[in-house]
């Protein structure tokens, strides 16, 4: 009996369009569901970003007022597949943001909650700040955001990109 070979691999192309498929999909419903917690309480999402004590504060109030739109925005442009090197850009940045802005807030000992999914702002006697969780699940998003920016090919998209 002949030795068996094993299956050839399946090449990366072959798989390429599904995996950016999945990244595009998982990034657009954390930016959905970012912006929608935060949309209809942009007091809420100001007092979040102001809590990082990082911007001035006519800058904190623009960038939480603002924040909530760009995130439904790029929410949607990922989930439906329309420009999605751009949208994938702007998600690396923000993400690449947020990373460092908990990675300050962590080091210079703040107490607060990020207000990614809604809220944030300081916590309540007692409570702990998640930032070992908030850093991890940010900088995979943003790896996967570096991903789609490189490869944003994928499926069942309203525009094809190469």
């Amino acid at each position: 009996m002949p030795p068996t070979t094993p299956p050839a691999p399946v090449p990366a192309t072959a798989l390429q369009p599904w995996l950016s498929t999945a990244g595009r999909l998982l990034l657009g419903a954390v930016w959905l569901a970012a912006g929608a917690a935060k949309i209809t309480d942009l007091d809420a999402s100001v007092r979040a970003v102001r809590a990082y004590r990082l911007l001035p504060e006519t800058a904190a109030q623009v960038v939480g007022a603002g924040l909530p739109a760009v995130e439904l925005v790029l929410g949607v442009l990922l989930v439906t597949g329309a420009g999605v090197r751009a949208a994938a850009a702007v998600s690396a940045v923000l993400m690449l943001g947020f990373v460092v802005g908990i990675a300050a807030a962590w080091a210079r000992g703040l107490r607060i909650d990020c207000g990614c999914f809604g809220s944030g702002g300081e916590l309540a006697a007692g409570e702990d700040p998640a930032y070992a969780l908030d850093l991890a699940r940010d900088a995979a998003l943003l790896v996967v955001a570096l991903l789609l920016v490189r490869w944003p090919a994928g499926r069942f998209a309203l525009v094809k990109e190469s």
